[in-house]
């Protein structure tokens, strides 16, 4: 079995599910982000941002393939990027943190080890650019899928609470964590990436 992560780029978006690239839930304002729905024009607002990202900032994201077949993704970036976080309570994002976004493993390919491969590749990625560490914003109260992870799941992989709150905790893993993480990590990474988005995910917080 070939598996590969590779950044994620225009060229290679249309391999992210369809319901995840029309989601503009994180990369747009919540006024902006509805009227974009409204309009049918998330796809083109999720290229222009990932554009953006790329141009200003550099990679944003790691697609996984096995056997040419993509099967997982992870998108991440500063917070400054990610305009909807400043509309949590439990924001600001520390300064030495870059934003966990989304994650997902396709269905029948969980258990495999992929998760932590992607996490651990994320880790050494940011770790070079010289970020400590990654935040996320947890939903507390989580009962399906939408595009918050949910809280108990990344607390599950290693997460701390770094700010309290009854709804939208924020979350922060120190990447040097990662690096020496084994197989007992993936059944947790398993529910958190591969449980937690299975369908179309953009809601209002």
């Amino acid at each position: 079995m070939g598996r590969r992560l590779v950044p994620l780029t225009l060229d290679n978006l249309q391999d992210l599910p369809k319901r995840c690239r029309n989601c503009v839930f994180w990369e747009l304002d919540p006024v902006s982000g509805e009227a974009a729905v409204k309009a049918g024009t998330s796809e083109v607002q999720k290229e222009a941002w990932i554009s953006a990202v790329l141009l200003d900032w550099g990679s944003c994201g790691r697609v996984v393939y096995v056997d040419e077949l993509p099967v997982g993704f992870v998108l991440y970036a500063p917070p400054a990027y990610v305009p909807r976080a400043a509309s949590f309570p439990t924001s600001p994002v520390s300064p030495d943190a870059v934003q966990l976004i989304t994650a997902w493993i396709m269905p029948g390919y969980q258990g495999q080890g992929l998760g932590r491969v992607m996490v651990q590749t994320v880790a050494k990625d940011l770790l070079r650019r010289g970020f400590k560490a990654i935040e996320a914003f947890g939903d507390a109260r989580w009962e399906r899928p939408a595009c918050l992870l949910p809280a108990d799941h990344l607390l599950s992989v290693g997460f701390k609470t770094v700010r309290p709150h009854p709804a939208h905790p924020r979350l922060r893993l120190e990447l040097r964590t990662t690096l020496s993480w084994k197989e007992d990590v993936e059944l947790a990474l398993d529910r958190l990436l591969g449980g937690a988005r299975k369908e179309p995910a953009l809601r209002p917080l």
